[in-house]
């Protein structure tokens, strides 16, 4: 963990940007940088990117221009509250969200994912699988989930 960097997973939602504040404390006690990823997913369901398309290429396009925005946003959000040595590295990906964040955590070798949880209880939490919960349980490396 000591040398290695922070995967902080972001939906852009209130949750998750109070998630990215436990990373950038974590990367700045450890000395570490943050790869800040969001996973492109269900585009019809959870996310309301506010698009109006006329087909599949261009809604693809749509969002990864929509994520690439956001995501440029939070970088600049930030860069200020980290020490001056680090650097918050953004990255995009597209799939099942959980499968994603546990590839990319592998390929970029990280040492802790800091990831928010949804929050779901009772028959919700046992219909819908909890992301965070399924990351604790694979995950290589520790795992912090934050309410």
């Amino acid at each position: 963990m000591r040398t290695r960097q922070i995967l902080c997973p972001t939906d852009f939602s209130e949750t998750a940007s109070h998630a990215l504040g436990y990373a950038i404390e974590m990367a700045n006690l450890y000395q570490v940088n943050i790869r800040l990823l969001h996973v492109m997913s269900k585009p019809y369901g959870e996310h309301n990117y506010g698009i109006v398309v006329e087909s599949i290429e261009e809604l693809e396009t749509q969002l990864k221009a929509y994520s690439n925005e956001k995501l440029d946003a939070l970088v600049k959000e930030i860069e200020p509250q980290l020490n001056k040595t680090l650097q918050v590295k953004p990255a995009i990906r597209s799939g099942d969200t959980f499968a994603q964040i546990l590839e990319d955590s592998i390929e970029n070798d990280v040492g802790m994912i800091v990831i928010a949880s949804h929050g779901h209880t009772g028959l919700s939490h046992m219909l819908n699988p909890n992301v965070s919960e399924q990351l604790a349980n694979k995950a290589k490396c520790p795992v912090l989930v934050v309410k």
